[in-house]
């Protein structure tokens, strides 16, 4: 039962997602604004609640998967994407660094730096 609460708690982000993309119009994934919103509200609360934990955890064992989807689309768009291959490794290159660098950021600010080897 605790699994079926988690999975309901991230199927209601993602519909909260998905009215607020669609009554605001913006040019973002549901899934997406879901995400944030849901982030926002675990902050607000400040723990992850043991539903939520549960149904996640399975879940990132298959996240490949799961954007899988997208990734094989963009096969199908060769043509439309033909001028911009520069902007596009530009911003996969660049993405890429930032969100590694972020994460190392916050791991270091949040675990401390005795926990990461700077003994």
């Amino acid at each position: 039962m605790s699994v079926l609460r988690g999975f309901l708690w991230l199927l209601s982000f993602l519909v909260l997602g998905d009215i607020l993309v669609t009554l605001a119009g913006l040019p973002v994934s549901a899934g997406v604004v879901g995400m944030l919103l849901l982030s926002i509200w675990l902050m607000l609360c400040g723990k992850v609640p043991r539903d939520l934990a549960t149904a996640a955890q399975p879940l990132i064992g298959v996240l490949a998967m799961l954007v899988m989807p997208g990734v094989v689309s963009i096969f199908f768009m060769f043509d439309e994407l033909a001028g911009y291959w520069t902007a596009i490794l530009v911003a996969l290159v660049l993405g890429t660094l930032l969100s590694v660098f972020t994460t190392l950021w916050l791991m270091n600010r949040l675990m401390g730096e005795e926990t990461l080897g700077n003994e």
